[in-house]
């Protein structure tokens, strides 16, 4: 494979992780919006979530470090997204 055929196919494949990464995160914010219309956290771990929080929060940071564009807006969405479920875990009581 050439140079330039490398580097379309990479090129290609950030885009595709981009969305991947992306979508992928949206556990966080489906979990926090049935914690909200529910008004209850009783079932869900707060302990998870924080190590969930901690893990997108070192990957964020990673990416930061390595200046990786799919690795911060993915992770910068995830770290929103666990706040999201966090701040419904406390005020909905877990």
């Amino acid at each position: 494979m050439s140079n330039t055929a490398k580097s379309r196919l990479l090129n290609y494949y950030e885009k595709y992780m981009l969305v991947v990464g992306t979508l992928g995160q949206l556990l966080f914010y489906m979990q926090g919006i049935k914690i909200f219309l529910t008004q209850s956290a009783n079932d869900v771990s707060m302990f998870g979530f924080l190590l969930g929080l901690i893990s997108v929060s070192s990957w964020l940071f990673y990416g930061i470090l390595l200046k990786n564009k799919v690795l911060i807006i993915s992770n910068a969405f995830a770290v929103v997204g666990a706040l999201f479920v966090i701040a419904g875990i406390l005020i909905h009581g877990a």
